[in-house]
């Protein structure tokens, strides 16, 4: 079954022929849908999953869901409406996804990777009645994109698993850290992790993360 989605994605089928929990991945800056996707074979088989490649072609390869941009002190900045925009598309390729394969709209789950982590956990606060699950490695809340009425939303459906490296040498861990306590300001059910990597995913974090969506869908 093909799916006419707004943007360039790939999928594995679900066991299940119907209503089966739906699995988004959203990649890092400067990479694509198959990154994430070899995680595929190793999670749960009733998972649906869909691995989308971000709006933004990068040179001279590559994909990004938000710009980000140096200045001459080298200072990095995100182009936080064109990050804004990325997260309408991604509601529409869920909406989308939801309407043209056999999945249950009330169990879709994010698994986000750095750039990717950060536009998953927005979207997810944003609209927390479309997500049900986050999994966000190696990434940080960006305030800047969060709903001005935070206080005001249900989140009582949400739950977030977070990961990071402890010698993370992109995203500081300092900066991961944070992301708990943001969480239990706003009573959102989550797990947080730390591992002695860098930017990246090591062997535990999978296993432990696979074994957390299980629990979950």
């Amino acid at each position: 079954m093909s799916a006419q989605l707004p943007l360039i994605h790939i999928t594995r089928p679900s066991t299940l022929k119907e209503n089966a929990p739906l699995l988004v991945m959203l990649h890092g800056y400067g990479s694509d849908e198959n990154d994430l996707f070899s995680f595929a074979t190793e999670l749960p088989e009733e998972l649906f999953i869909i691995s989308i490649r971000a709006p933004h072609p990068l040179q001279p390869s590559g994909n990004a869901w938000y710009a980000i941009n140096f200045d001459a002190e080298q200072n990095k900045w995100n182009d936080n409406e064109q990050a804004k925009s990325s997260m309408k598309v991604l509601i529409d390729c869920i909406d989308a996804a939801c309407e043209h394969y056999p999945v249950d709209k009330n169990n879709v789950s994010l698994l986000g990777f750095s750039q990717g982590t950060i536009l998953g956990m927005a979207t997810a606060l944003n609209h927390p009645t479309k997500i049900k699950n986050i999994i966000g490695l190696s990434g940080y809340v960006n305030h800047d994109i969060l709903p001005d009425n935070l206080e005001k939303l249900d989140y009582s459906n949400l739950s977030f698993y977070c990961s990071h490296g402890t010698v993370d040498q992109v995203i500081p861990i300092d900066w991961a850290r944070q992301t708990p306590v943001f969480l239990k300001s706003l009573n959102i059910e989550h797990t947080y992790s730390e591992f002695p990597v860098g930017h990246g995913v090591a062997p535990q974090n999978f296993y432990e993360l696979r074994d957390w969506i299980s629990t979950k869908i």
